[in-house]
């Protein structure tokens, strides 16, 4: 390979996989301008990939990729890979491309002795104590998983029979769900326990509705609604594995259009990110809240207003909902998990205290 001891770079630079790195002083050095990244030998075709590694002077392209650049690029794995498919000699890939999906698979975490489940201070949720804690449900269908998370089994004793049985626990991901966000963050109500008919306005694909389904259990009711026909199928293929889940694909502006599926409810839930939200939730309140009955409203600060603050934003929706019959008892933010989010917590056209 021919090479110019004056730039630094011989031709081999731009043979198969090989990036252009101008400079590159040292074994494996990656540009440090915006092209720093991958390895030198992992591209497909004889084109060097978008943000490649760098070049070591008088180095095979093809068998010497450069190490990980310090630019825009970002760093890449080393190089070294077959440009026709054969297997890679080089270093693993610490790109961004290995990472699971969302839809891989749960995996469980060792249970016996070495995890112990507590029940929460709100009913029907759990703590699992391990080298982390985590917040937890007990699968209402064991051994089923609805967005890859991570299951727990414990053995328990029966109380009727005294043998050993083993129970499942599913993680809750407080980042991937507001009422899971709320209850960390310390709420002190949560209106939905054992038993409850709770009516879940924007259930999305069912993330939070499971863990809501697992909370009200065999005896309880989720009457989920969702407007996207995409989402509403995964919905409904959830609600074919857990009998207690009524899917609704249906737009919540328009409550009576599923009235006659929906019955009286104990809480609303609503999770709708619209500018009108409080409107939302007031309308289906009218048709479906009991008298005394609570509701809880997840508040998206820029999906309202994305110029003015916040808590003026959260202050202006509590106002509204009052205007409405409610009456808003606990407001608590969603730092760290959601940003610019809020959870209001109240009660539905609550009878006046009678005079003695």
């Amino acid at each position: 390979m021919e090479r110019d001891s004056r730039r630094g770079y011989g031709r081999g630079a731009f043979s198969r996989g090989g990036s252009y790195s101008r400079g590159a002083g040292r074994r494996g050095g990656g540009n440090s301008g915006a092209g720093g990244g991958g390895g030198g030998g992992g591209s497909f075709g004889g084109l060097a990939p978008r943000g490649g590694g760098g070049f070591k002077p008088g180095a095979n392209a093809r068998r010497e990729g450069g190490g990980p650049g310090r630019g825009r690029g970002g760093g890449g794995g080393g190089g070294g890979g077959s440009w026709r498919g054969g297997a890679s000699r080089g270093r693993a890939s610490r790109g961004r491309g290995g990472s699971a999906g969302r839809g891989a698979p749960g995996r469980s975490l060792r249970g016996g002795s070495r995890v112990l489940v507590e029940p929460h201070r709100l009913p029907g949720v759990f703590i699992v104590r391990g080298k982390e804690d985590a917040l937890c449900t007990r699968n209402l269908i064991p051994g089923d998983t609805v967005y890859g998370e991570k299951r727990v089994s414990v053995e328990a004793v029966d109380p009727n029979t005294d043998e050993k049985r083993k129970i499942e626990y599913r993680i809750w991901n407080p980042f991937r769900s507001k009422m899971a966000a709320a209850i960390l963050g310390g709420i002190e109500r949560f209106p939905i326990g054992p038993g409850t008919k709770v009516l879940y306005l924007g259930a999305a694909s069912g993330t939070t509705v499971s863990h809501v389904s697992d909370i009200v259990g065999a005896s309880g009711v989720v009457y989920a609604v969702e407007f996207s026909h995409r989402s509403g199928r995964e919905l409904v293929a959830l609600a074919q594995r857990r009998p207690n889940i009524v899917p609704i694909v249906e737009d919540a502006r328009y409550p009576a259009r599923y009235r006659m599926l929906v019955p009286m409810v104990d809480t609303i839930f609503a999770d709708v990110a619209q500018p009108d939200q409080s409107r939302i939730l007031a309308m289906n309140a009218a048709y479906f809240l009991r008298t005394g009955g609570y509701f809880m409203i997840s508040i998206k600060a820029s999906c309202i207003d994305s110029t003015a603050a916040p808590a003026a934003v959260f202050a202006s929706e509590v106002e509204n909902l009052q205007k409405e019959r409610f009456r808003p008892l606990e407001q608590l933010t969603l730092e760290p998990y959601e940003r610019d989010h809020a959870v209001v917590i109240g009660t539905y056209r609550v009878p006046p205290k009678s005079k003695p």
